[in-house]
């Protein structure tokens, strides 16, 4: 097979704060062309979850993302903090924006956000048997609004293109699938 990795020659930190690190890198691919400079933009990863309730109900938010100017639906979710497990990570997320908890957590799918230019991954999960055990948690910087939905409104929302976050959607689809709803 044709070697298709490049080689990273040097590399330098433009921003490096709470919310975004960039890198310019200098790299040499197998042809021997340098691509300088080549722009990495590092991120945490991250975590999304499908999460089902006892009664059925899956568990939406939405909260206004000042890149895209918007408020977006979204699944539950966010970046995992150093010395967690995705799992873990998720499992925290959850509890603080939506006050629930849950019996069982499988992760369904890990993606790159943009592999061409970012270094993060999201990791999608499906929690069932939720329960609400107490309020909302919520960060600093974070105003969210709790949904909750049937799987009927849920495909439809899907239809009707209504969820702002491509990585979110994929892993609804995920959980679709592995519940046996996709039709």
């Amino acid at each position: 097979m044709q070697e298709l990795n490049w080689k990273l020659l040097s590399s330098e930190y433009l921003i490096k704060d709470n919310w975004a690190t960039l890198r310019a890198d200098t790299c040499q691919m197998p042809n021997g062309k340098i691509i300088k400079p080549y722009y990495v933009l590092e991120y945490p990863s991250w975590g999304n979850v499908v999460a089902l309730t006892d009664d059925n109900k899956v568990i939406l938010i939405r909260q206004y993302r000042h890149a895209a100017g918007e408020v977006i639906l979204e699944l539950p979710g966010g970046c995992i903090e150093t010395g967690e497990s995705p799992e873990e990570g998720i499992k925290r997320e959850l509890l603080e924006e939506t006050g629930y908890a849950f019996d069982n957590f499988e992760l369904l799918c890990t993606l790159y956000a943009n592999p061409a230019t970012g270094n993060n991954k999201t990791h999608c999960f499906l929690a069932t048997g939720g329960q609400k055990i107490q309020e909302q948690a919520l960060d600093g910087s974070e105003e969210i609004v709790v949904e909750l939905v049937s799987i009927v409104k849920l495909k439809e929302l899907l239809v009707k293109n209504q969820f702002g976050q491509a990585l979110h959607t994929s892993g609804i689809f995920y959980a679709l699938m592995k519940l046996g709803l996709l039709s």
